[in-house]
Parts: C-alpha cells; sequence; structure tokens
C-alpha cells in the first residue's frame, strides 16, 4: 500500500513517516509550501510557527526524507492559503470575531488542497497520513467512521480537526495518535532523527497579527455595559474576549476591567468586570457532525470552546442542518465568537461548529 505523508519538518509527522515504513508501507513524502513572504515574520530560534522561515522547514522536510530514504515533494499552496485561512482569518476579525485559522488551514488544505495536489501531479496513493495526535476507528453499527481523541491527551489534536468529514477519514491514517509526546521524543533520539530536538511549533504567526490584517486604524469607543465611555480605541481587531491588559483604561473602577463584548457596526469594545465573562449558552453556525448522523433531538454531550478549555458537559440542540445551540451545565468563561465549539463523548468527537454567539 502506498501512503503518501504530509511532512511538516518537525518531528511528529517525521516519526510517523518511519513508523509507516517500519510496518512496510510504501510512504511517498510531501509538504505545503503556505507562505509567500509578504508578511514580516520575526525569527525566533526557539519558536516555529506556520507562516514564516518555510525555507528552514523545507530543508527540514528534505533531510528528513533524505534520512528516510523516501521521496519528497513539495507543492505551492500559497494562493490557496491565502484565499481561504488568510482571508477568512481578516474577515473575522473585521467582524469582531477571533477565528482559528488551524481550523480552516486543517480542513481545507492539509487534507484538502494537498493531497488534491499530489494527485494533479501523479503521484498516486491509498491512504494519507499526517504527524497529528488523534485517532480513527469505524463504528459497524453507523457504518461510519470516527475521530477519537489521541492517547496523549496533553497533546490530543482533535479540536483543530473535527470539520474533517467522512470521505477524508475513510482516507486517513495517524500514526502516533496511540503514542506520546515522550515516546515519539524517545523513538526520534534512539534513531538519529535529524529533527530529534526540533522545538513544537506554537502557534501559525508569532508575529503581531496587525502584520496580517493589514486594516487602517479606526477608532471607536471602549464603553461600560452601561453605556458610559470609558476610552479610545484605534480598532476592534485589537481586541478579544477576556482581553485584561493593555486596554489602556485608567482608574476610575475598583475591579479589574475585562472586554465582554465587542460590537463591530457600532465600532464599540465593551468592557465589564469578570464575572460580566461567563455565559452559560452559545450557537453556532457551519457545524459538521463528523463521527455520527445528524441529530433529530437534543444530546448530551462535553463542549470544549478553544483548544485549551476544559471540555464542559452541556445540552447540545441541532438547529437546521448546519446549526447547533449549546446549554451548559455550569457558566463558562470567555465564550468568544469565531473560535470553535467542538464536541465529544468520551473519546469521540461528535462535531462541532463556529461559535457565533452567546
Amino acid at each position: 500500500m502506498k501512503i503518501l505523508i504530509g511532512l511538516s519538518g518537525g518531528v511528529d509527522s517525521a516519526i510517523a513517516a518511519y513508523l509507516l515504513k517500519d510496518q512496510g508501507y510504501e510512504v511517498i513524502g510531501t509538504m505545503m509550501s503556505v507562505w509567500d513572504g509578504s508578511i514580516p515574520c520575526k525569527k525566533n530560534k526557539n519558536v516555529t510557527t506556520c507562516l514564516g522561515h518555510e525555507d528552514e522547514d523545507i530543508e527540514a522536510v528534505y533531510k528528513i526524507a533524505d534520512f528516510l530514504k523516501i521521496s519528497a515533494h513539495i507543492f505551492d499552496c500559497r494562493e490557496e492559503y491565502k484565499k481561504i485561512v488568510i482571508e477568512n482569518f481578516r474577515n473575522e476579525y473585521k467582524k469582531g470575531h477571533t477565528p482559528n485559522p488551524c481550523v480552516w488551514c486543517n480542513t481545507y488544505i492539509k487534507f484538502g488542497v494537498l493531497p488534491l495536489m499530489a494527485k494533479k501531479n501523479g503521484i498516486i496513493f491509498n491512504k494519507f497520513a499526517t504527524g497529528h495526535y488523534a485517532n480513527i476507528t469505524f463504528n459497524k453499527s453507523l457504518n461510519m467512521y470516527q475521530l477519537c481523541k489521541a492517547k496523549d491527551s496533553t497533546k490530543d489534536q482533535t479540536y483543530f480537526l473535527y470539520r474533517l468529514n467522512q470521505n477524508i477519514l475513510s482516507k486517513t491514517i495517524f500514526p502516533i495518535g496511540e503514542l506520546t509526546k515522550e515516546h515519539v521524543r524517545k523513538i526520534a533520539k534512539k534513531i538519529q532523527l535529524p529533527v530529534a530536538e526540533k522545538p513544537d511549533s506554537q502557534d501559525f504567526y508569532c508575529g503581531n497579527y496587525n502584520d496580517i490584517l493589514q486594516f487602517p486604524a479606526n477608532q471607536g469607543n471602549i464603553m461600560d455595559k452601561d453605556g458610559k465611555i470609558l476610552g479610545k480605541h484605534n480598532g476592534i481587531w485589537n481586541y478579544t474576549i477576556g482581553k485584561r491588559k493593555g486596554l489602556g483604561l485608567s482608574g476610575g473602577t475598583k475591579d479589574p476591567l475585562y472586554v465582554i463584548n465587542i460590537l463591530a457596526k457600532q465600532n464599540i469594545v465593551i468592557v465589564g468586570t469578570k464575572k460580566d465573562l461567563y455565559f452559560s449558552s452559545l450557537t453556532t453556525k457551519k457545524v459538521t457532525w463528523a463521527s455520527i448522523p445528524i441529530p433529530k433531538k437534543p444530546i448530551e454531550a462535553s463542549v470544549k470552546i478553544r483548544q485549551q478549555h476544559m471540555a464542559a458537559k452541556a445540552i447540545i440542540t441541532p438547529i437546521g442542518n448546519d446549526g447547533a445551540k449549546v446549554e451548559f451545565e455550569e457558566p463558562q468563561m470567555s465564550i468568544t465568537a469565531g473560535q470553535s465549539s467542538v464536541f465529544y463523548k468520551d473519546n469521540i468527537v461528535l462535531g462541532g461548529g463556529v461559535i457565533t454567539f452567546n
């Protein structure tokens, strides 16, 4: 069997390729080039990001391929990345939302454009693999593939993968899903992998997001929830729900102030106290059901509202074919429009959607 594996230049995808080859598969390496150099990115030797200094990652991919004795193909995905990921990023911030570019990149570029480009360039393969910490099982009773959490809960990446559909899941392999990060590092050191000590990727961009947004200053008011003007801002995109530092407000309140709402149409940032950040419900759009049929009635599940959030018990009520209302058992802090709410049942990812409002 021939397996195409997406390589990033890091240790996880490299070990995934190593394990597949060790199991007897014919492994073909590939990498997506997404950075066109138009975004200024400060170099930080201790931080690996998705955007910036791609030449170093490409060099690492070739070293990995040479070490593993597999081929490596670099495909230009810059235009698609800009249209799908960067434009969504900019549009969401313009609306006062806080998007998660990793969700869109994984769904539409890494698991969409990249393997499609490989096929268009004559590469024949049966399955596509990556170094994500996740698992896939097949539920015979539902006749569906199911996206499942990784063994290493501290590295689980299913939050970013919830939009993968049945067609993609049926053709995907996650070779390190049953390994811990510590185990992966040990294997890398044991086989003397060239990138064994390379730091993990921390974010999709290490600079100021304004480098990407490139919006002109647009001054507006910072108000409390009663409508009192407390200060000025130079653009709503500089603020996210829960932000406390850098508000530029001087005194006047005994409690610390946080951003609790962003009104894009009015160009207003609303601030309040910490208790104002807690809400018991949210609604989502663009909902996908990764591992189960669309529910016809409310279901119980655990819901994450961001990657580092501890999943909380909730009742999920489907709204039409692509919406849902989530009602939490306990109020949750800093529910943020633009982020994803991902639904879990034990270790299975049921689905998820983009938060619209609470």
